[in-house]
């Protein structure tokens, strides 16, 4: 039994003692941590292979052919062309008693195309990742290679 506070009026209908009776109540308290519950190493390697790399190269050449003509002309011909040759003049003043213009030679100038087909050996790289899992109870010194 427990003493009467005075500074508190007695309850009615009760005697002068009365009985107090604590009451308790209880709290949630709710934490959160972290945790390790497991690690990763990821690293990663380059694979190479060596691949025949092919093209196709184009490329021109020139053929020059000279066509003599010894020919007497009033005035220079111009350069012309018929279907894939073109004709350059190529003149000479010659001295006679009068003087005169020689047509000496044309050049005859034919373009042909070529193909040529090469192989070349490229080195292609490929990286590819490599995961490892590592325990959470194992240590980091122990896990690296």
């Amino acid at each position: 039994m427990t003493k009467h506070n005075p500074e508190q009026p007695p309850l009615q209908g009760s005697s002068s003692e009365s009985e107090i009776i604590p009451l308790a109540e209880e709290e949630l308290r709710l934490d959160k941590r972290v945790a390790t519950k497991g690690k990763v190493r990821i690293s990663t390697a380059v694979d190479s292979r060596t691949e025949l790399a092919k093209a196709t190269l184009d490329g021109e050449t020139v053929e020059v052919t000279r066509v003599p003509v010894d020919r007497i002309v009033d005035h220079a011909p111009d350069i012309r062309t018929e279907g894939d040759v073109t004709i350059i003049p190529v003149l000479e003043e010659v001295l006679v008693v009068e003087k005169r213009l020689v047509l000496k030679e044309e050049l005859h100038v034919r373009k042909r195309m070529t193909q040529e087909t090469v192989e070349v050996p490229v080195e292609l790289r490929k990286q590819r990742a490599i995961v490892e899992r590592i325990p959470a109870d194992e240590d980091d010194a122990a896990a690296k290679p």
